[in-house]
C-alpha cells in the first residue's frame, strides 16, 4: 500500500467504550431500518483465501516477467498487466482491520485466517449509495469483496472491489489498533480478540493443528489406529497425579475424569488391536504453572512385540518427521538455544546422569538408609515412605533435569516409580522406562509395559500401601484391568507424550498457555470486579 493504514473513523476517537457501542448500535438500527441488516445474511460464497490469492497471482505474474520482461514502461507489458488484472477476479472474506480514507476513493485493510489483503473501494466502481453506506462502516466490521487483483504503484497486491457487502456488524472496538493485543490476561481470556490483533499468536494455533495432524498421519502410514476411551471413569490410573471428582446422577455414583489414557488402551492391546493410539484431554487436579495445566492434551499409543527401544525409535523418528513437515527444518530455535532433532537423540541410563551431573554413584548406595543420608547432607528433601529408588529419582530431578537441553533419551528408573513397567531381567531394581527429555523438560514417558499379572497386581497392592500412608497420586487396583492381563497381553511397548510441550517447543513457546486456545484461569469476580485481584492471582499461579 502507498501509506501505513490508519483508521480515520471518527467514532474510534471516542474514549468512552458505552458511547462508542452505542453508536455502532445507532448505525445498526439505521440499517436495519433501511432493509440493509447484515444480520440477515446467511450465506457468502467465497473463491480464495488472502494466500491463494497471493499465490496464484505471483506464479502468473512470474511466468508474464519471464515473457515481457519486468520494465513498467513497456507498453506490451503494460497490456499483458492489464489483461493479467483483468483475468484475477476473487471474491473474498475477512475483518476490516484499517481503514484509509481518500474522498471518493479509500483502501481498507482485510484480514482473514490467512492473512491479509489491501483492497482499494472507490466510489465510481460501486456507486454512489453502495459508497455512502460503505463509508459508515467501522474496524473490526466483517465484510466480503468481489474484485479483481492488481498492484499499487509502491508494488501492493491488492483487489480492486467492484462489491462489496457489510457481513456482520461489529459492536465492540478492537484493542490497541497499531500494537495488537499485549495485556497477557486479556489476551488468555479474551483469545478471540488474542486471534484477531496478534497474528503470530495465529500462527501458533494453525501449527498445532498441523502439528496433530501430522502425527496422525505418520502413525496411520506406520498400521496404528486411533481410538477413543472413556474419560469419565470408576478408577482413574495410569498415572501419578490426584483426579478429579465428580457424581454421576443417572447411575448414583460418584466417576472422576481420567489423568491418563494408559489402561484402556491396553486393554485394546489385549484384544487383539496390537497398535493403537489415542490422543485426547486428560484432567489432573493439580497447580499451574508455565508447564502445567489441569486439562492439557495427552497422546499415548501401545505396539505389541515391541519394547521401550522401539519405542525410542519411534519417538526419535515421529519428532524428526514432525519438525521438519510443519517447520521445514529440524533445527528448531527454543529461546537462547537451537535444538537439533536431525542428530542421534542421545540415551542415558538415570543412574549414568545422576553420577555425571551430582557426582553420586546410586549403585553404591547399599540401601534406603544411605539414600536418605546422603539426601539430607545434599539438603534434598524426601517423605518417610521414600525408599532408595524414590531418592535417585528425587536426586535426578535436582542435579539432571535442567541440564538435558539437547534430545535425550534418559533410560531404566527404579522399580518402586514405575508400577506399570516391566523389571529388567538382569536388574530387577530397575525397569526398561525412558523419559525423552528437551530444553529440560520431560517431552514423554515410555515403558516396556508390564505384562505379568502377578507381578502387577503386587505392585498394585504396594501403590495402596502408599495410598493408606497419605499418598493421594498412588494408583488404586483396577480389577478389570486385572482380569485384562490374565486373560493375557502381549509383550508390549507403549508411550505418552504430552502434546502440548511439543507444540511449545516447535513454536517457541514459553508458557503452555501460549499454546492452550482457552487456559485455565481463575474466575473473575461477577460483572468484572476486582479484576486486578484476580489477575494477579493468575500472575502468582
Amino acid at each position: 500500500m502507498d501509506q501505513p493504514l490508519q483508521n480515520t473513523n471518527t467514532t474510534e476517537q471516542v474514549s468512552d467504550p458505552s458511547a462508542f457501542r452505542q453508536i455502532r448500535l445507532d448505525k445498526l438500527t439505521e440499517m436495519q431500518q433501511e432493509g440493509r441488516d447484515p444480520f440477515q445474511i446467511t450465506r457468502f460464497d467465497v473463491t480464495a483465501n488472502t494466500a491463494e490469492c497471493r499465490s496464484r497471482y505471483e506464479q502468473a505474474e512470474a511466468a508474464l516477467n519471464a515473457q515481457y520482461g519486468e520494465d513498467p514502461a513497456d507498453e506490451a507489458r503494460k497490456a499483458a498487466v492489464e489483461a493479467l488484472n483483468a483475468q484475477f477476479v476473487v471474491t473474498i472474506a475477512g475483518r476490516i482491520m484499517s481503514w484509509r480514507k481518500m474522498g471518493k476513493a479509500n483502501f481498507i485493510d482485510l484480514r482473514d485466517r490467512e492473512g491479509r489483503m489491501q483492497v482499494y473501494v472507490r466510489m465510481n466502481d460501486i456507486g454512489e449509495e453502495n459508497f455512502a453506506n460503505f463509508r459508515k462502516w467501522d474496524i473490526g466490521d466483517l465484510v466480503g469483496v468481489t474484485g479483481s487483483l492488481f498492484r499499487t504503484r509502491s508494488g501492493e497486491l491488492s483487489v480492486h472491489a467492484t462489491a462489496i457487502t457489510l457481513l456482520s456488524k461489529s459492536l465492540k472496538p478492537l484493542p490497541e489498533k497499531f500494537h495488537g493485543l499485549t495485556d497477557r490476561d486479556t489476551r488468555y481470556r479474551q483469545r478471540y480478540i488474542d486471534l484477531i490483533m496478534n497474528e503470530e499468536v495465529r500462527d501458533t494455533f494453525i501449527k498445532r493443528s498441523k502439528i496433530l495432524s501430522t502425527i496422525r498421519s505418520f502413525l496411520d502410514a506406520q498400521g496404528f489406529l486411533e481410538v477413543e476411551t472413556p474419560m469419565l471413569v470408576s478408577n482413574a490410573g495410569g498415572a501419578a497425579a490426584r483426579p478429579f471428582e465428580t457424581h454421576y446422577n443417572a447411575l448414583n455414583e460418584d466417576v472422576k475424569l481420567r489423568i491418563s489414557l494408559e489402561l484402556y488402551l491396553k486393554r485394546l492391546i489385549v484384544g487383539g488391536l496390537e497398535k493403537v493410539y489415542e490422543i485426547g484431554r486428560v484432567f489432573r487436579n493439580e497447580g499451574v504453572d508455565t508447564r502445567h495445566n489441569p486439562e492439557f492434551t495427552l497422546m499415548e499409543l501401545y505396539q505389541a512385540y515391541t519394547d521401550y527401544h522401539g519405542m525410542m525409535d519411534l519417538t526419535e523418528n515421529m519428532f524428526r518427521h514432525v519438525a521438519q513437515t510443519v517447520c521445514g527444518t529440524t533445527l528448531v530455535p527454543y529461546g537462547d538455544e537451537m535444538i537439533d532433532l536431525g542428530k542421534p537423540f542421545a540415551r542415558i541410563t538415570m543412574l549414568d546422569a545422576v553420577k555425571q551431573y551430582a557426582g553420586v554413584d546410586f549403585d553404591q548406595i547399599p540401601d534406603t538408609e544411605a539414600a536418605k543420608k546422603l539426601a539430607d547432607e545434599r539438603g534434598i528433601h524426601y517423605e518417610d515412605r521414600h525408599t532408595k529408588g524414590d531418592i535417585l529419582n528425587l536426586f535426578f530431578e535436582e542435579y539432571v533435569e535442567d541440564q538435558l537441553v539437547q534430545p535425550t533419551f534418559v533410560m531404566d528408573h527404579p522399580v518402586e516409580i514405575s508400577p506399570l513397567t516391566k523389571r529388567k531381567p538382569d536388574k530387577p531394581d530397575y525397569v526398561e522406562r525412558f523419559e525423552l527429555f528437551i530444553t529440560g523438560r520431560e517431552m514423554c514417558n515410555a515403558y516396556s509395559e508390564l505384562n505379568d499379572p502377578i507381578d502387577q497386581r503386587q505392585r498394585f497392592e504396594a501403590q495402596e500401601a502408599l495410598i493408606a500412608q497419605g499418598d493421594e497420586e498412588a494408583n488404586h487396583i483396577d480389577e478389570d484391568f486385572m482380569n485384562a492381563l490374565e486373560i493375557g497381553m502381549p509383550p508390549t511397548g507403549g508411550i505418552g507424550y504430552g502434546i502440548d510441550r511439543l507444540v511449545m517447543l516447535l513454536t517457541n513457546s514459553q508458557s503452555i498457555r501460549d499454546v492452550l486456545l482457552f487456559p485455565t484461569m481463575k474466575s473473575l469476580p461477577a460483572a468484572g470486579a476486582n479484576q486486578a485481584a484476580a489477575e494477579e492471582q493468575n500472575e502468582a499461579e
